[in-house]
């Protein structure tokens, strides 16, 4: 997977990020950076995204849920997508995620 950066503006939730966990190596990182004020949470569900017929369920990132600054966390266990919630805000919040994949 390469660098992906996604940018939600005001209140609402990013598009997910398909991540690829069949890796035989799992690990992503990710940075969130915000300007002028947010509440933020990552986010990840083990669903099926490209399933319409189903709803996923989002579970929230223990190191990054309610956050109000700049923070850096990871993903160390395969997870089939991830998303960046905005519950507050007056400008915007930034993810970038990496990562390194294991070839079998």
């Amino acid at each position: 997977m390469r660098r992906v950066v996604t940018t939600v503006t005001g209140v609402a939730n990013s598009a997910p990020i398909p991540m690829d966990y069949r890796s035989q190596v799992f690990n992503v990182g990710f940075g969130c950076v915000i300007s002028a004020t947010a509440t933020y949470t990552v986010q990840h569900t083990f669903d099926d995204i490209y399933n319409t017929a189903i709803t996923p369920t989002w579970f929230n990132n223990s190191i990054a849920t309610a956050q109000t600054t700049n923070k850096d966390g990871n993903y160390a266990f395969p997870v089939a997508a991830i998303r960046l919630s905005v519950t507050a805000s007056t400008g915007t919040v930034t993810i970038t995620l990496l990562s390194t994949s294991g070839q079998g």
